[in-house]
């Protein structure tokens, strides 16, 4: 039902965005947006609180699974798998990217002032490796969430989770308010999973008002590009790791994770399908203690989509713009950049980030990146929601690989029958509920 729900709120924002672009009701367009604004204003109202919460409990939980060299064992071949499957994710958007040869045939559109600005913005504020190191470390903790610095607030999450893991006893009051917070935002995300379908058509309609002639114009190969890689890490690459390494039916993966990739898709934020990611996870017998770790780190870490597949094909297209051909060694350097610069793409600005990153190493001419990131901008909406759908079907494919790896995989969970992985009439994720009442079994005998 919700699926439906999403797909025919879908075709419906793209048909009033066709009317209204056609027949120049300003009105109508405006309203689109301002429906699609509101929903995402709402969605990113939660992200920072929630992955703060969310990794200081992950990085807690893990004690239920062992001691520390356990954990440590955990993270270590997480942390791996997310670099492998960047790595391959590249690899596909560099060979599509080259195939497709965006951009090669001349572009007729023009950046806005307004997408020139951006560029120009992004240009200065990730220019470098080095600036992205500095921008790890807040110079004040509640300036890091005030400002929306997404990066800050993982790194401040990841250290103070660590230092809660040492204390142990002591710091249990903290990790259980944490716990409450996060449970709070879950039941508030929860509420706005609801209006899914409102947002997909606000979302979806402003796009096709504003940007109609540009999605099937000039940039029409980029986006065909950029789908055609993604779609081939989603559909080909990750059932492949399913059924061999994960020894997981794909076709069992998606019909639980369907819901949760709709979300993703339309959301266009891997933050806040973060609820939706974990408790998919669950449901494919991933111990909920390891994916209270893995898929909370995974949301500002592995982005796929965003971080591996876009980049590539973006750094191509700039280079046919600018006219320069890439060379073996700036082809590693695109490689380079998507394995080890993940971090780059935390939060909503994830393609920006990596883009640019990704550019910049390889040593394209800045007025070209910017130039390349104001074009992409008019596009955005629409690439973004596919790169998102990757960037949380990977989130949910490793903790799978790493808990059959590790022998923790519940396949009695796993074969369970479908169930969407919407919060229930409590409050309460499923399988949290679960636990729950198993755990009030023995005291009811």
């Amino acid at each position: 039902m919700f699926g439906t729900a999403v797909i025919s709120a879908l075709l419906l924002g793209v048909l009033v965005g066709v009317i209204a672009r056609t027949t120049e009701t300003t009105w109508l367009s405006e309203a689109l947006d301002a429906i699609g604004s509101t929903f995402t204003t709402l969605l990113q109202l939660a992200v920072l609180p929630l992955v703060f919460t969310a990794i200081v409990v992950g990085i807690n939980s893990l004690r239920q699974l062992g001691g520390g060299r356990e954990a440590a064992r955990l993270g270590g071949k997480t942390v791996l798998w997310f670099a492998t499957t960047s790595l391959i994710a590249v690899l596909i958007g560099i060979a599509v990217g080259l195939l497709f040869d965006p951009g090669s045939g001349g572009l007729s559109a023009t950046p806005t002032e307004e997408n020139t600005a951006r560029a120009a913005e992004s240009m200065s504020n990730w220019g470098s490796w080095w600036s992205f190191l500095e921008s790890l470390i807040p110079s004040n903790a509640f300036a890091a969430f005030a400002e929306g610095g997404t990066l800050q607030v993982v790194f401040l999450a990841v250290i103070v989770g660590a230092a809660a893991y040492s204390l142990g006893d002591k710091a249990k009051p903290f990790v259980e308010l944490n716990a409450s917070v996060f449970a709070i935002v879950q039941r508030y995300l929860g509420w706005i999973v609801l209006l899914a379908p409102l947002g997909v058509f606000g979302l979806i309609g402003a796009a096709t008002a504003t940007y109609g002639d540009e999605l099937f114009g000039p940039l029409a190969t980029a986006t065909a590009a950029v789908y055609t890689g993604t779609l081939l890490v989603m559909l080909v690459v990750y059932p492949i790791l399913l059924r061999f390494v994960g020894k997981v039916s794909p076709a069992r993966f998606f019909s639980k994770a369907w819901t949760t990739l709709q979300f993703a898709f339309a959301s266009q934020s891997s933050g806040a399908t973060l609820p939706l990611t974990r408790q998919t996870a669950v449901n494919l017998g991933v111990p909920p203690a390891y994916a209270g770790f893995a898929v909370p780190l995974g949301s500002t870490t592995k982005m796929d989509g965003c971080a591996a597949v876009f980049p590539a094909i973006g750094v191509i297209f700039i280079a046919n713009i600018s006219g320069i051909t890439l060379s073996v060694g700036q082809y590693l350097g695109i490689v380079a950049a998507a394995v080890f610069g993940a971090l780059a793409t935390a939060g909503t600005t994830g393609w920006l980030t990596a883009l640019t990153l990704s550019a910049t190493v390889v040593g394209l001419p800045p007025e070209q990146i910017a130039l390349g990131i104001a074009l992409f901008y008019s596009i955005n909406p629409i690439i973004d929601m596919i790169r998102t759908a990757t960037n949380v079907a990977g989130q949910i494919v490793v903790p799978v690989l790493v808990s059959r790896s590790e022998g923790l995989l519940d396949d009695e969970v796993l074969n369970s029958p479908t169930t969407p992985p919407l919060l229930d009439d409590t409050g309460t994720a499923p399988s949290a509920k679960r636990e729950r009442d198993a755990a009030a079994e023995p005291a009811r005998a």
